[in-house]
């Protein structure tokens, strides 16, 4: 085993193990209480809006480095619309379903239209639409709350309710088997796939990591879905906004690393000029991005209003900060073309983890933002220092 494998193995997983320590930190100074399945439950509950936007968010960096201000203006906006459609005009609440998804997707083809075929620079297009939908969110709303009363629906859908758990169909009265059971599926899927992509892999002549080092992260991250399935299933089991979660993931893992057209992001962002002399039509790449957080921000809205019960116009406040903060964090590249889903997700986590180990301690809310902004100084420093092969080079 060379040094030099160690040391890239431990590169590649930094944010995996910064994440363990963070998290074994947390347990010990709250006695445990971070890790208790209440709170578990909650850190995917109070974080969804963060994988669903980071997950977006991803894509708009993979291009260059690029990144969407607005999402929580868009998040605010989307779910101001749905909430009065819903409750004021009555309309049912698929279709209110239905209006949201377009408007969202609107908005970002709109902001995306300028970006791609205009080439506006994306932070002033998206800094402007922070600005105009934030000021229409409290037009629309008047500046008033509209609560959500539809819970047998809207809000049990998209994870709001006191409820809002996948049944248990074997439950033994103490835990949630249903929750267990779809722990172990998941690790025998992953554990599946992760073995065939790489018998694939070795038998197309690619390059793949030490045997160690793949029966490493087989076993950690088995080892971490049965426990998460186990602290979920000591208290409601699975909560239906994990599902959305899951979904939103596996779709844009799936996109990211097994089609074409998500090649094409990395592409740009590695080399645009070579990208469009190899004939693809980058414009439409970066058009499809933003169209697609837009998108994401629709279903991020909606998410967001269900688990409040109520739509207001401060909603949506560091939304976007916390989507960019997470891809950065999960390893994204400042200059783009490097980044992946998994790591988008255990930099959300590693926020969350972050979030609440603060708040169970009774840190200031000021002091947090200190702590976080510290945590995405030090992730975008150790990305551009790896890329110069660890040397700091401070220009005159």
């Amino acid at each position: 085993m060379g040094k030099e494998k160690v040391f890239e193995f431990l590169k590649k997983n930094t944010m995996v193990i910064v994440l363990i320590i963070v998290l074994g930190f947390f347990s010990w100074q709250t006695d445990g209480a971070i890790l208790l399945p209440m709170n578990v439950s909650n850190l995917i509950s109070q974080n969804a809006y963060v994988f669903i936007l980071a997950t977006g968010m991803l894509l708009c960096i993979l291009t260059g480095g690029n990144i969407d201000l607005s999402v929580g203006s868009v998040v605010c906006f989307v779910g101001a619309v749905g909430a009065l459609l819903m409750v004021n005009f009555g309309v049912p609440t698929w279709a209110a379903i239905a209006i949201m998804v377009l408007i969202g997707t609107a908005i970002g083809a709109f902001q995306g239209f300028w970006i791609a075929f205009v080439r506006i620079p994306p932070f002033i297009v998206t800094l402007a639409g922070m600005l105009a939908f934030r000021g229409l969110s409290n037009v629309v709303l008047n500046g008033l709350t509209v609560s959500i009363k539809d819970e047998t629906t809207f809000v049990n859908l998209f994870g709001g309710g006191a409820d809002c758990y996948i049944p248990d169909y074997f439950s033994d009265g103490k835990l949630n088997l249903t929750c267990l059971f779809g722990g172990i599926l998941a690790v025998v899927i992953l554990v599946g796939l992760n073995v065939y992509s790489r018998i694939k892999k070795t038998k197309s002549g690619y390059d793949v990591e030490p045997i160690w080092a793949f029966g490493f992260k087989i076993i950690l991250i088995a080892a971490a879905l049965l426990a998460f399935s186990y602290k979920l299933a000591q208290h409601k089991g699975i909560p239906t906004v994990l599902i959305w979660v899951l979904v939103v993931v596996i779709i844009y893992a799936y996109i990211t690393s097994n089609t074409t057209t998500g090649r094409y992001f990395y592409a740009v962002g590695g080399n645009e000029k070579a990208t469009k002399l190899s004939g693809i039509d980058t414009n439409k790449v970066y058009f499809l991005a933003y169209m697609n957080m837009g998108f994401l921000a629709a279903l991020a809205g909606m998410v967001t209003i269900a688990r409040l019960t109520s739509a207001q116009p401060t909603y949506g406040q560091n939304y976007e900060m916390d989507a960019i903060g997470s891809c950065f964090i999960g390893g994204a590249s400042a200059y783009g073309g490097i980044g992946t889903v998994p790591g988008v997700i255990v930099g959300a986590v590693l926020m969350g983890v972050i979030n609440l180990g603060m708040s169970l301690m009774g840190v200031d809310a000021n002091m947090q933002k200190v702590v976080k902004g510290v945590v995405l100084l030090a992730a975008v420093i150790f990305d551009v220092v790896s890329k110069r092969g660890g040397k700091m080079i401070v220009k005159n």
